[in-house]
């Protein structure tokens, strides 16, 4: 109670035309892409044919690839089709230089790859302290090692990776038999090639981007990891096979709260999945039973971006999942029981997000208060769309919902600064303390055009305590680890988790808002291995390192 009197004291103290962060947000957004040296402006291949892929893309990573304890930015990029002549557009690395530029170091890195990416994936899959890269796409996907040197490696085909071309979307990596390694579940969207387009119109006159229903669709992949450097393709032997999918995000969560993760799906057109691990190697789909594949009135919806985590502080994990124009955010809140109930229709979501087209979305604190708010990206598909409906544009706002408790969310977008709320043709995002400042940063890409780095400035006094976590019998990532604290007679949880959004990955390390404490009372780790630890008594302010078995140590922010 004391976090919602905090918030509305603030919103309500604040003269009423003021606009901008001193509306009493507590906070505002810096476009800090210019100085900040991200000269990136996404390929999409587009040339007039309309090709579905070229709908899509980028997603974007936040990535800690030299292990210098700053988060380096990773942006996935097109390509030209085979026919087309070649521009050399490849995906981008950015350094983190640690005084709020970065410095691209894409070819000294091996990532100057051609290749029409689409979506990211960071996970530590050998063991070895440096964290790889997965990235996505139409074609052949890829898979590169990173040699801890400052350099990666395509080790695509050595993995036994590169028999599987398809429409790949988004990743993630997770331990999903608990065996120390991490393994890789890809989303694949639907089977198209240039060969088998469908010529579609909007307008009755122009070709216009076809729906994902005039093409069949495609099951997604689960690679198990064998330890040896190679993957075993065990879609099928898990039960995960099914070609009537048409997926385009999928986030991991403890569904049950057994210790073992599961899997949601977001389809376009198609019902949502929801995979629930059996702890034997394989999952059944649950989503019907649990209420999220459809919307209210049991339609299948165009979910695109999603992502999972307690809303509440209960250890319920609750899932947002965007979806198209007129269909409005999907925001399921999960209860005991195993049941979930979608709290937007009929709510202020709704009614925010009905002309809307999300792509990209997570939850986060963005002004520490210790409530988890939420982002949405969003962007048409088509630059025609208006001359066939007058109320929706191509490029549109984000949403940024400021969580007020008991699921009341507001969308403070206009107010926050920096540019933010101007209209674009959304599609990743991430977040990340990107200036290790103990707040939380934003990074956003649009289709065929530039990305945007907003800077996340605190004007009130709010705390933050953040923990990243080393696995030892765990996978070195510690994905799939829980994080819980305590205070003040209550409780927050976070899960350390590689995909969600929308072909996007946010930091591994998590941070929890913590208002203006100035101590927790413990935070208790459940590690994927099963070991529990717990740790008292921890000052706020401060980032600690964690090491599976191993203790804790711990820095202070920088100022």
């Amino acid at each position: 109670m004391k976090r919602q009197i905090s918030r509305r004291h603030l919103l309500l103290s604040a003269p009423a035309l003021l606009l901008g962060a001193e509306a009493g947000l507590g906070f505002r957004f810096v476009d800090i892409t210019r100085s900040a040296g991200l000269a990136f402006r996404h390929n999409s291949g587009a040339f007039g044919k309309k090709y579905l892929p070229e709908t899509l893309g980028p997603g974007c990573a936040f990535i800690d690839y030299d292990n210098d304890g700053w988060q380096d930015i990773l942006l996935v990029n097109g390509t030209e089709w085979p026919d087309q002549k070649k521009s050399g557009s490849t995906m981008k690395l950015y350094r983190n230089n640690r005084n709020g530029t970065f410095t691209d170091v894409t070819r000294a890195a091996g990532l100057d790859v051609e290749m029409y990416g689409l979506g990211v994936a960071v996970g530590d899959y050998d063991n070895d302290g440096f964290p790889d890269l997965f990235i996505s796409g139409y074609g052949q996907s890829r898979l590169f090692r990173n040699t801890g040197r400052g350099s990666f490696v395509d080790v695509t085909q050595k993995s036994g990776l590169g028999n599987r071309v398809g429409f790949s979307t988004s990743a993630l990596w997770f331990d999903y038999d608990r065996d120390g390694l991490l393994d890789l579940f890809v989303c694949n969207y639907v089977r198209w090639s240039p060969e088998t387009d469908v010529y579609c119109s909007v307008t009755g006159k122009d070709k216009s981007y076809c729906t994902p229903e005039a093409y069949r669709g495609a099951t997604c992949w689960l690679f198990r990891n064998r330890g040896d450097g190679t993957f075993e393709d065990v879609t099928a032997k898990a039960g995960l096979f099914d070609s009537t999918s048409k997926s385009l995000g999928v986030a991991m969560l403890d569904y049950d709260q057994d210790g073992w993760p599961d899997l949601f799906v977001a389809n376009d057109t198609q019902p949502n999945k929801l995979y629930r691990n059996q702890r034997n190697g394989t999952f059944a789909e649950i989503a019907v039973k649990a209420g999220v594949a459809f919307s209210e009135d049991g339609k299948a919806r165009a979910g695109m971006g999603v992502d999972a985590a307690d809303l509440d502080g209960s250890g319920i994990p609750s899932i947002v999942v965007t979806n198209f124009h007129n269909e409005m955010l999907g925001l399921y809140k999960g209860d005991s029981s195993g049941v979930f109930t979608d709290l937007v229709p009929g709510s202020y979501l709704g009614a925010a997000t009905r002309n809307s087209l999300g792509f990209g979305c997570f939850f986060f604190d963005v002004d520490l208060d210790g409530l988890l708010d939420l982002l949405v990206v969003n962007g048409h598909i088509d630059g025609s769309v208006s001359r066939v409906r007058p109320e929706i544009q191509h490029a549109q706002p984000p949403h940024l919902f400021l969580h007020s408790g008991n699921g009341r969310f507001r969308d403070v977008a206009p107010d926050v600064g920096g540019g933010f709320a101007e209209p674009k043709i959304g599609r990743g995002a991430a977040f990340a303390d990107i200036d290790n400042d103990g707040d939380l940063d934003i990074l956003i890409t649009t289709n065929g055009g530039p990305v945007h780095l907003y800077r996340n400035d605190l004007t009130i006094g709010h705390r933050s305590i953040r923990f990243h976590l080393i696995g030892t019998k765990s996978n070195r990532s510690a994905i799939g680890a829980v994080v819980r604290i305590f205070y003040e007679g209550t409780s927050a949880s976070r899960t350390v988790k590689s995909g969600s959004s929308y072909l996007s990955q946010s930091e591994l390390p998590v941070t929890f808002g913590i208002g203006l404490r100035d101590l927790i009372d413990r935070a208790v780790v459940t590690w994927p291995s099963g070991r529990v630890e717990e740790y008292k008594n921890l000052a706020t302010g401060r980032q600690y390192e964690i090491v599976e078995g191993q203790g804790i140590s711990s820095r202070p922010y920088r100022r």
